[in-house]
């Protein structure tokens, strides 16, 4: 059996959605039904009930809820283990970014200050789905990461902030607001909003600008959780959302446009690590970035 079938059945279980799960799991519905299904033979007995009421879990699949979530959770802390061991081993430094970095050579800037330091590391770059606010430094799969704040848990992340951009409200060129040069906060209050996942927690909020709202709550027309979703939501007039100035060639392409927006505050890019990781190539890379933002860490 593998891990993989215990982290589809356990999605499902907590969906109790086909369609949902697999958007979570980045796989496509007629996959993650047949890999479910091939679970249920080898275990002998069926695991959901499907009706047009909809998914419930059978009594085996209760049963097993349990013990295949504590599996996965010892797998995800033993995975973290051997990560942080193979990088230490062969001095790789691994680097998660849900976002690019590439603001005016601020990643090659930094490599070269801490290639300049350690020489003989290896520098990996790893990708995290915006699901993951951390990129990776939450689940131990990467050592430093480029990372938007706020981030949740603030007490256990140090950073070091290397870029500070505005929002900008991202929108459909056919929008009536389009037209403008730049927009009141206060215009945008009624409109739809492109949101990042719930587990994006702080973060979500600041994209939403739930500071600026005065308490009225957000209207929500999508949910996002990557580049090429956010383009297509926008063009297709399902709501706008806040990107940061840096992000808007990611965004904007044919038929979507960004605005300045008045009364909101900058965003801040990070490079953050694990408070109570004090590894020499971790510290020597938050260093690097210091020098290149000329700015300390926080907390």
């Amino acid at each position: 059996m593998h891990v993989r079938d215990l982290r589809y059945f356990v999605t499902v279980a907590e969906e109790l959605h086909f369609t949902r799960a697999a958007e979570r799991l980045f796989v496509s519905q007629p996959a993650l039904s047949k890999q479910v299904r091939m679970l249920e033979r080898r275990l002998g007995a069926p695991l959901f009930e499907r009706d047009r009421r909809g998914v419930r879990l059978t009594p085996v699949g209760a049963a097993l809820l349990p013990h295949a979530r504590r599996v996965l959770a010892e797998w995800d802390t033993a995975w973290a283990a051997v990560e942080r061991a193979r990088s230490e081993q062969r001095s790789t430094l691994v680097v998660g970014m849900s976002t690019s970095p590439g603001r005016g050579g601020l990643l090659p800037a930094i490599r070269s200050r801490f290639s300049a330091a350690h020489p003989e590391a290896t520098v990996n770059l790893r990708q995290a789905g915006w699901e993951d606010v951390t990129a990776g430094l939450a689940d131990g799969t990467a050592d430093v990461a480029f990372v938007w704040l706020p981030v949740p848990g603030p007490g256990r992340f140090t950073w070091v902030v290397v870029a500070e951009e505005p929002r900008l409200v991202a929108m459909a060129e056919t929008h009536p607001l389009a037209g403008r040069e730049t927009v009141d906060f206060a215009e945008l209050l009624d409109e739809p909003f492109l949101a990042l996942p719930e587990s994006a927690g702080p973060l979500r909020d600041h994209w939403l600008a739930t500071d600026a709202r005065g308490g009225s709550p957000p209207r929500i027309g999508a949910e996002i959780a990557g580049t090429d979703e956010t383009y297509e939501a926008l063009a297709d007039g399902r709501g706008i959302c806040l990107v940061a100035e840096g992000n808007v060639p990611l965004i904007c392409l044919e038929g979507v446009v960004a605005r300045p927006v008045r009364g909101l505050s900058p965003s801040r890019l990070a490079v953050a690590r694990r408070s109570d990781d004090h590894r020499r190539l971790v510290l020597d890379y938050l260093h690097a970035c210091e020098q290149v933002a000329g700015r300390p860490s926080q907390f």
